[in-house]
């Protein structure tokens, strides 16, 4: 079997693909309770000062700050009491001085008055409040526009819409958001050895589950786009050739597992024009990309690895999408030793502050991938790391 020439480092390899690709231009409205992990499309900028008032962070007595000055709890300032709203309301008394209104927290502060006092700071009598502690001005209201200002830029472009994003949205009036489309990606699973429904003499006759399929359609979806599968494609040349041209017409990207290699039987890598092919990752080398498509391994855990070191960065580039990886530093529970020359995936669980590498090896492991959630990049000028080290981990 014909072996690569030349293995493209793992860095060159990512901005010979990312610059290859193109941010969609396409945009749609959806509803906010639709909204949640799309990306968003625009600058959005707040129509309302939010809180669009000054309101009571409290119960208790919305009155002139100065009227309290005096006052302590062997020697209470009696003030009258000359409305009662709760929030949602809004007193059509002007507090003057000597006088306060009693408010709920989230009410509206009448006019004239410039601090709550805490229900709990007075005692009353009918409608006399004797006040025990003195208040500031500006104490336990919250301003009009404390938390969002008329025109202010509350989310940016490429923001991946968390819960708090659509919160913050609906609190300023919106219902709907402008988002990026979901790119489609088309999937196509050769082999002939695979099968897609179980049948237990068949794979004692040495067929394979595909299991390629399920989990490259659910990366897809959790980075931002809507998989297309176009079927399992047996070796055949000719319908591999015609499922990448139908796919590729299709979709804004496409990734082809098996026949990645230089086997005889390696169809799928013929049909691209390629940018790179063969990278020094491992897991995963034999990798190729080029006219956006992705030609991959056959086996589930290089293909995961591909995955997360190659196509949802590309996925992030065509949807402008910003901050989509999460990383967390962790120290080292064992030595991980890595090969000078290789850029190594090494799945590891993270917990507590501190990162498990995960012993199981092997492309085709899929246990190791159960067992982990986040990985560790080494770089192929390292030779791996310490027990003890403090290291970078990519949860997902």
């Amino acid at each position: 079997m014909r072996e690569f020439k030349r293995l493209t480092p793992y860095g060159e390899a990512l901005n010979l693909m990312l610059d290859n690709i193109e941010e969609i231009p396409e945009t749609e409205e959806v509803a906010l309770d639709n909204a949640l992990c799309r990306v968003l499309a625009e600058d959005t900028v707040s129509p309302i000062d939010s809180p669009p008032f000054d309101r009571a962070a409290v119960d208790g007595y919305a009155l002139r700050a100065e009227d309290t000055f005096q006052a302590r709890e062997y020697r209470p300032v009696e003030i009258r009491v000359i409305d009662e709203i709760v929030a949602g309301e809004e007193s059509n008394a002007r507090v003057q001085p000597g006088t306060a209104v009693k408010l709920t927290t989230g009410a509206k502060i009448p006019d004239g008055a410039n601090a709550v006092l805490m229900q709990e700071m007075a005692e009353r009598d009918r409608d006399i409040i004797r006040v025990l502690r003195p208040v500031a001005p500006g104490q336990n209201v919250a301003f009009a526009g404390e938390d969002v200002k008329r025109g202010e830029v509350v989310l940016r472009k490429g923001q991946i819409l968390r819960p708090q994003d659509l919160a913050l949205l609906k609190s300023i009036g919106f219902k709907t958001v402008k988002v990026k489309r979901k790119p489609r990606v088309g999937i196509i699973v050769t082999g002939s050895e695979l099968i897609e429904e179980f049948d237990e003499e068949v794979l004692e006759a040495g067929k394979i589950l595909d299991s390629n399929s399920v989990m490259l359609a659910g990366l897809v979806r959790q980075y931002f786009g809507e998989p297309r599968f176009y079927g399992l494609i047996p070796d055949d040349e000719e319908r591999i050739e015609e499922t990448i041209k139908k796919a590729r017409g299709e979709c804004d990207l496409v990734l082809v597992t098996g026949g990645s290699a230089f086997g005889e039987r390696d169809f799928a890598h013929r049909f691209v024009n390629l940018l790179f092919h063969g990278t020094t990752i491992k897991p995963g080398r034999p990798i190729g990309y080029g006219e956006r498509v992705f030609i991959m391994s056959g086996y589930p855990a290089a293909v995961f690895a591909q995955f997360h070191l190659y196509v949802k960065h590309a996925l992030a580039k065509l949807v402008g999408a910003r901050d989509y990886e999460v990383r967390v530093r962790a120290e080292l529970t064992e030595r991980i030793p890595s090969q000078l020359g290789r850029y190594e995936f090494v799945k590891v669980h993270y917990e507590g502050g501190k990162a498990r590498p995960i012993r199981k090896k092997g492309s085709g492991i899929i246990s190791s991938l159960v067992e982990s959630n986040g990985y560790i990049g080494i770089p192929e000028d390292s030779e791996g790391y310490l027990e003890g080290e403090e290291v970078w981990v990519t949860l997902y």
